[in-house]
């Protein structure tokens, strides 16, 4: 990026992100062009014809879904990528963990008849106590267009974060109705739902999600994109699928960061090494240093050693 562009970007992240914090959803306009959701879909349409129906209420008897995008269409992976969704997704995820990761990336198609889907909280698939922070965010990349009969989300004003969590009613739901191209985007904390589909044609759309990288994510990243599938990655994509540590020592191969899965040649014995938070880094530091006399550790590197006994 050059400085403008660089301003400019920013300046969007600050934007929307705003946006989402006030009302725990929005609607970017325009944020991929059409025609790459129409060479996803293209890729994505076989496997929708051969997926069965989902079982149970919750998904819905009338509604499609399968995951592991990033492996069935090199289209894929642009969405998940966008800079913008990116950036926010750290505003609003990077105060409660070191990095983030990929929740789900998942394909969704809405049939004739489905019914409106359970209004629910993406978060409580975690039980962690609730309010404080977010724990992630949804993007919902229509592929076909969103209307108000044929189920677009439903989202609820004013439901996020814990005032929204604490109040006993609330508004009607708004159909969020946009075409191919546009990015909707929702809390985990924002009551929402799949509207029913009232039309004869069926609703697609992709959701991609990103979470705190210390929880476990909804969709087994390394049965989804196994080393070598991941090895087809770029950097940044293999650590948002899960190939990344997340400090302290969360989410390792053998001690270390599981990005040595995706290299040409792995060792066959392999040294475990600290992954810790510049403060952690210190505190170990100054507390062994008070052990030896003369802070003469020839044997101790900078990042230690180990992650205890």
């Amino acid at each position: 990026m050059n400085p403008l562009e660089t301003i400019d970007h920013l300046a969007a992240v600050q934007y929307w992100t705003g946006r989402l914090l006030r009302d725990g959803f929005c609607v970017i306009p325009d944020l991929r062009p059409p025609c790459a959701l129409q060479k996803l879909e293209r890729d994505l349409s076989p496997i929708f014809e051969a997926t069965p129906f989902c079982e149970g209420g919750f998904y819905g008897e009338r509604t499609k879904r399968f995951g592991g995008l990033l492996r069935r269409s090199r289209h894929m992976a642009p969405l998940v990528e966008d800079p913008l969704i990116v950036g926010i997704a750290h505003e609003i995820l990077s105060p409660a963990c070191d990095r983030i990761q990929l929740n789900v990336a998942q394909a969704i198609e809405i049939h004739p008849g489905a019914l409106t889907q359970l209004p629910h909280r993406d978060h409580d698939m975690w039980q962690g106590a609730k309010g404080a922070h977010e724990y992630l965010l949804n993007v919902m990349w229509p592929i076909t267009p969103f209307t108000a009969d044929n189920g677009a989300t439903q989202l609820y004003p004013a439901s996020h974060g814990a005032a929204g969590m604490a109040r006993q009613d609330y508004d009607e739901p708004i159909a969020a109705t946009c075409l191919p191209g546009s990015a909707i985007l929702f809390l985990g904390s924002t009551l929402h739902g799949a509207g029913g589909n009232n039309t004869g044609e069926v609703r697609r759309a992709i959701v991609t999600g990103y979470s705190l990288g210390w929880l476990k994510p909804y969709e087994n990243p390394w049965l989804a994109y196994p080393p070598p599938v991941a090895r087809t990655f770029s950097p940044a994509l293999a650590a948002l699928v899960g190939y990344a540590q997340h400090r302290p020592n969360l989410g390792n191969y053998e001690g270390q960061c599981p990005s040595i899965l995706l290299r040409d040649e792995i060792p066959a014995h392999i040294a475990a090494i600290d992954a810790l938070r510049p403060d952690q880094m210190d505190l170990v530091d100054h507390y062994l240093s008070r052990q030896v006399p003369g802070n003469d550790r020839p044997w101790l590197q900078d990042n230690g050693a180990g992650t205890g006994g």
